[in-house]
């Protein structure tokens, strides 16, 4: 399979080993320096010329994705389209394109406690939901300085709402659409960024009716929890960890921080996106974040205007 990465940043260089350890050909748009077996083009139009690639991924600074998407659209790219999340740093209208072939990565879907949590929750009325994810930023990426990095500037689509959006997708994955959400968040620490490095958000979903989601830039101590109550059932699922406990008997599951890429990779792969994060959940998800702002800055509740008020 032939994958073209457009950004060769820490993100940009992970997918590109993970694909070359799959067998693909890779090549890279970048200014930079490639690694071993990797081919750089300076301009995508000429890494369109010299192969047909089975699949581009972006995974430049975020806010550069939507006009990246555009220059592939320009330049008569017609293939499957793997965005990094999130999507965009605000929603955004993509013409000309099949929207279909568009795809988020949001690859936390395929953390095997998150599979088996969506498994257990199958004919099961959930009441309440809690997502906590903590990572201290300054720690994130090892010999870089933090206060250069997209994550700490605003103008460039950076903040903890945006950079750990993966709850949100978590969230919606699993209890629906969002309908109401009252947020509180911005800039509270010490921490020298533009962005914001907190955010807490109070949510009814279609199928949940209260939900609390807190992400931050701030924990010491790197944290990815769930709690999820139903009618019949507590599960505790710790990410980090790899553990889930159902009623308090816990399940361990084996994974690394490339574990759930490599599953992703490889449905890629075999074509197969049915839990790939699509075009419309990731627009969904971005009138969240959009929502989530509003409501910090009014401090009110927010309607999701495209969701029927079943209240």
């Amino acid at each position: 399979m032939n994958i073209m990465i457009i950004g060769y940043g820490s993100i940009g260089q992970r997918h590109a080993e993970l694909f070359q350890s799959l067998g693909c050909r890779v090549g890279i748009v970048s200014n930079r320096v490639v690694g071993e077996g990797g081919v750089r083009y300076r301009h995508i139009r000429s890494a369109l010329s010299d192969n047909d690639w089975d699949l581009a991924l972006i995974a430049n600074r975020t806010m550069e994705h939507y006009l990246t998407l555009n220059e592939l659209v320009k330049s008569h790219y017609t293939g499957n389209v793997l965005v990094e999340k999130p999507i965009f740093e605000s929603p955004r209208e993509v013409k000309n394109y099949p929207l279909e072939k568009i795809f988020v990565s949001y690859n936390l879907r395929f953390h095997p406690c998150i599979q088996r949590l969506r498994a257990l929750l199958k004919g099961e009325i959930p009441i309440s939901a809690q997502f906590y994810v903590g990572q201290y930023l300054p720690g994130w990426r090892p010999g870089q300085d933090y206060r250069k990095s997209y994550s700490a500037s605003k103008e460039m689509g950076g903040g903890a709402l945006r950079d750990l959006s993966h709850e949100l997708d978590l969230m919606l994955w699993l209890f629906g659409r969002w309908k109401w959400v009252a947020a509180n968040g911005g800039t509270f620490s010490e921490l020298e960024l533009t962005s914001d490095d907190v955010f807490a958000l109070l949510v009814e979903t279609e199928h949940c009716p209260i939900v609390t989601v807190q992400l931050n830039y701030l924990d010491r101590v790197t944290q990815r929890k769930i709690i999820v109550n139903t009618q019949n059932h507590t599960y505790v699922v710790d990410l980090v960890g790899g553990t889930i406990r159902i009623d308090g008997d816990e399940e361990r599951y084996e994974t690394n921080r490339n574990t759930t890429y490599l599953v992703q990779h490889e449905r890629i792969m075999k074509n197969n996106f049915e839990q790939i994060c699509t075009y419309a959940e990731g627009m969904a998800l971005m009138k969240l974040i959009e929502a989530a702002e509003n409501s910090a800055s009014r401090k009110a509740w927010m309607k999701n205007e495209f969701v029927h008020d079943m209240r």
